[in-house]
């Protein structure tokens, strides 16, 4: 391996019990995080450092802190630390017998790992605790499910429920394509919020089939905190819905 670029994060993954992502994953997923900006001693393979070589300084540490993150989660799994190489849709490469998700928002990175044998899907994403840009919200939103924003707008204002819908569909994109690598629009999954931390994201489309049956929805968690918000889905092998 060779050295990542000086510009980097420290990996929460050292201080025990610190792993924020670890309260919304099930038992069996290993995670890892970076927060904050700071000097780490990770380092990166050739072949993942090759794949960002021409892109921009902001693009190869993003890249680089979430690769840092995957080794880690890999090796908390107990698993061999090994590339993680973009797909050709950009998709993260995991190894044989993995399923994996990374993400990255500022001040933030991490990844999930599980074992295929007990876990079929992982997908997870983070955004910052704050409104959607103007616009985005009709783009990524049914009518149904704005109305139930509005709902919970107005019984907690301070919630950004618009951008946890939004991170919510994103984990649940990364937990889909691996699986069939197909697209899944944003209308083609209704995403329910329960202010408790959870939600669900209903397909409007034919699911992969988990344990010989169609998977008809995801279900996941959610947490905000430190002006981030994290979601995850996590599918586990035997689940039929």
């Amino acid at each position: 391996m060779v050295p990542a670029d000086p510009a980097f994060f420290q990996v929460i993954a050292r201080r025990a019990g610190s792993r924020v992502l670890e309260r919304i994953v099930p038992a069996g997923v290993a995670v890892a995080e970076v927060f904050g900006y700071g000097d780490d001693d990770g380092k990166i393979f050739p072949a993942e450092l090759a794949a960002v070589a021409a892109a921009v300084p902001k693009r190869r540490g993003e890249f680089t802190a979430a690769r840092v993150c995957a080794h880690r989660a890999l090796e908390l799994a107990g698993l061999p630390a090994v590339p993680i190489v973009p797909g050709p849709s950009r998709e993260p490469l995991w190894p044989d017998g993995v399923v994996g998700s990374l993400t990255h928002c500022d001040g933030y990175r991490a990844c999930a790992v599980g074992r295929s044998g007990v876990v079929a899907a992982i997908g997870i994403d983070a955004e910052p605790h704050a409104v959607l840009p103007e616009g985005v919200l009709a783009m990524v939103t049914s009518e149904t499910e704005r109305a139930a924003l509005a709902g919970l707008a107005a019984a907690d204002p301070a919630t950004c429920w618009d951008r946890i819908l939004f991170c919510a569909k994103e984990s649940v994109y990364k937990a889909w394509f691996p699986a069939t690598g197909r697209w899944l629009g944003f209308l083609d999954a209704e995403v329910t919020i329960d202010p408790a931390g959870c939600f669900t994201a209903r397909l409007a489309v034919p699911g992969p089939a988990i344990g010989g049956q169609p998977l008809t929805a995801y279900h996941g968690r959610w947490l905000v905190g430190s002006g981030l918000i994290l979601t995850s889905v996590t599918v586990g092998q035997r689940e039929q819905r």
